[in-house]
């Protein structure tokens, strides 16, 4: 997609990001705290890394639309997705994440400019000439694409060694370009995107150690030289073997003062049970207590998907259920659980849930389904929103009645409103994009 298309696409998106914001807005004076809300309540965001080949499951999308306010692309944006061979970008797989998070009203996070890692094979054959020319191109040509539609960017990924050193990883950015390379990455993006936070971001950077000092320096140096820097993500992967540091708060702290934001940016904690609801419990205190910690994001949505799932270190199982680590995250951001939520049977509150998936897809339209699930009582009828991108139109609408709001389509059952508790039944669609592939914005289901 072009840039002056993506340009005409989020002007025509901006009335279903405004009308996810009033779901969420909804949402929350029922009552029906979620990550995002609570976050939204402390002055955060908090997020989830998201992979698109994971959009298209009912489960995965319902979550992620439910809980998160903020999407950072697991690998798609990385430079062997987005520039395979030099000069000819691909962008599908990432424009799909952030299409799909501007029509439920999310930030996007930009994971990475620059990194040793995950890049094709012919970066690494450029010569220091070339290679400047090519980083350079590379910055440029990704943050264009998403000029304007990137709350903040890891600009430099994991440019220290582990370890005691403190010193730079080797790369073809640090052994061809020298030193110098961060500086000039930031420099160039600030100019591709002014608009734009731009991060340093690295792992086993937590505590106070020799690498967090090396980074620190390198932060408190660029302030001093006006280099643009906005923001330091700090990983946050813990384990028995790699706890919570205790000095994480004062750490955050320390960088806060330098005059940069903080973000907690993939953050998973190997465990189960108390335990790791307690883990996760000092890491979200410690971003309350430092007020530039802007938001936190979880490295995935579900165990079942994590890049460390044998540890099952979110907050979400294979079934997505809630673990106890996540009631531990929603209580120290302030709130609560939902009491009419489905996981809660018995309430006597008759409630329901609404997913979407799209069921078939061709150029020119597709077809949506909405799965409407009782809750922990049976009901006696339902009610679910979706609002569509201004271009798109429904042609067809099926096991379902509906009646129009400009483009909020609100569906009641036609035959189908009467559900056992758990059970569940849905409408399907008939879309015509009209020059639009985003998903519709499923409202919260009512039910009596």
């Amino acid at each position: 997609m072009s840039m002056t298309v993506r340009r005409l696409t989020r002007a025509a998106t901006a009335g279903l990001v405004a009308a996810a914001a009033l779901t969420a807005a909804a949402h929350s004076a029922e009552a029906a705290d979620t990550l995002g809300s609570a976050a939204a309540g402390q002055g955060r965001y908090f997020g989830t890394a998201v992979a698109a080949n994971h959009l298209g499951e009912a489960d995965y999308a319902a979550t992620l639309d439910r809980e998160f306010s903020s999407v950072t692309p697991e690998n798609e944006m990385k430079w062997d997705a987005t520039e395979p061979s030099r000069g000819t970008f691909s962008f599908g797989s990432a424009d799909r994440i952030v299409d799909h998070a501007q029509s439920q009203g999310m930030d996007v996070r930009g994971h990475t400019l620059v990194w040793h890692s995950q890049l094709p094979s012919w970066v690494g054959s450029l010569g220091a000439s070339d290679l400047r020319t090519a980083m350079n191109d590379h910055i440029n040509g990704l943050m264009g694409h998403y000029k304007g539609e990137i709350h903040s960017w890891d600009v430099v990924n994991e440019a220290f060694q582990d370890g005691g050193s403190g010193a730079r990883r080797s790369s073809p950015f640090q052994d061809k370009l020298g030193n110098g390379f961060i500086e000039e990455a930031f420099r160039t993006a600030r100019a591709a995107d002014p608009a734009a936070k731009l991060c340093y971001n690295d792992y086993n950077t937590d505590g106070v150690n020799a690498k967090s000092n090396a980074v620190y320096d390198m932060v408190k140096d660029f302030k001093s030289r006006g280099v643009p820097i906005d923001c330091v993500g700090f990983q946050s992967h813990f384990n028995s073997n790699s706890p919570v540091p205790s000095d994480y708060r004062q750490n955050l702290q320390r960088f806060a003062d330098l005059g940069v934001d903080v973000q907690i940016t993939e953050l998973d904690i190997e465990g189960s049970g108390s335990a790791q609801a307690a883990d996760y419990t000092k890491v979200v205190e410690a971003c309350l207590a430092v007020s530039r910690c802007t938001g936190m994001t979880v490295w995935g949505v579900t165990d079942k998907y994590s890049w460390r799932s044998s540890g099952t270190p979110l907050l979400f199982d294979g079934n997505y259920s809630e673990k106890p680590a996540y009631d531990a995250v929603l209580s120290a951001l302030g709130g609560s659980g939902d009491p009419g939520d489905p996981g809660d049977p018995g309430d006597g509150t008759p409630s329901c849930t609404a997913t979407y998936t799209r069921t078939a897809d061709w150029s020119s339209g597709y077809n949506g389904q909405v799965t409407i699930t009782a809750g922990g009582e049976p009901i006696s009828s339902w009610t679910a929103t979706v609002t569509l991108p201004a271009q798109q139109s429904v042609s067809a609408l099926w096991n379902g009645t509906p009646a129009w709001s400009g483009n909020v389509m609100t569906v009641r059952p036609s035959w189908n409103g009467t559900l056992a508790a758990g059970a569940s039944t849905g409408f399907g669609f008939t879309v015509a994009k009209n020059g639009s592939d985003a998903a519709p914005a499923i409202g919260i289901c009512t039910a009596s």
